[in-house]
């Protein structure tokens, strides 16, 4: 069973939409739907924590997976303060 959603947008954005969708070979309902379809999708692959324990959990994963260790602080300034005056680095 379909279902009508009236959502309210100013004229102009409703005609760069309508542009786009046309662009697309699409209707403007149609475009919308895709859109309102991808903006779910890519929420669906992010995961949220919401626990200090889905915290420390996420960090150990993090801890494991990476090599190597972390340049000490002072040889990253190092790095920074010899760049400002060519705008680039060593890296």
């Amino acid at each position: 069973m379909s279902v009508r959603i009236h959502i309210v947008i100013d004229e102009a954005e409703k005609e760069r939409f309508r542009s786009r969708a046309e662009l697309e070979g699409k209707t403007l309902a149609a475009w919308i739907r895709e859109a309102a379809r991808e903006k779910l999708a890519a929420g669906e692959g992010r995961r949220r924590l919401e626990t200090r324990e889905e915290l420390r959990a996420f960090f150990a994963s993090c801890d494991r997976r990476e090599t190597g260790e972390e340049p000490d602080w002072e040889d990253h300034r190092r790095v920074i303060e010899g760049s400002k005056g060519s705008g680039s680095s060593d890296t």
